[in-house]
C-alpha cells in the first residue's frame, strides 16, 4: 500500500477516536481510573502513572493489528 493511503487511514482513525472521545467522554471516565493506575497527590506535586490503562490499550492495539495483519494475508 502506498504511503499516502496509510496517512489517510491513520488520519481517519485519529478522527474517529476524537469523535468518540468528544461525544462519549462521560462514558470513558473509567479509563485512567483502573486498579493498578498510580495517582500520587502531594502539596506541590501530582504524579499519575496509568500502568493498567496503558496495558489494556496496548493489548487492544496489538489485537487490532494482529487482526488486520491476518486479513491482509488472506
Amino acid at each position: 500500500m502506498q504511503l499516502g493511503k496509510w496517512i489517510i487511514i491513520f488520519g481517519l482513525v485519529v478522527t474517529g477516536i476524537g469523535v468518540l472521545v468528544y461525544f462519549f467522554h462521560d462514558k470513558l471516565q473509567w479509563f485512567g481510573n483502573l486498579p493498578g493506575d498510580i495517582k500520587i497527590k502531594k502539596e506541590n506535586v501530582q504524579v499519575f502513572i496509568p500502568i493498567t490503562s496503558m496495558l489494556l490499550l496496548s493489548l487492544a492495539l496489538s489485537l487490532m493489528l494482529w487482526l488486520f495483519r491476518g486479513m491482509k494475508n488472506d
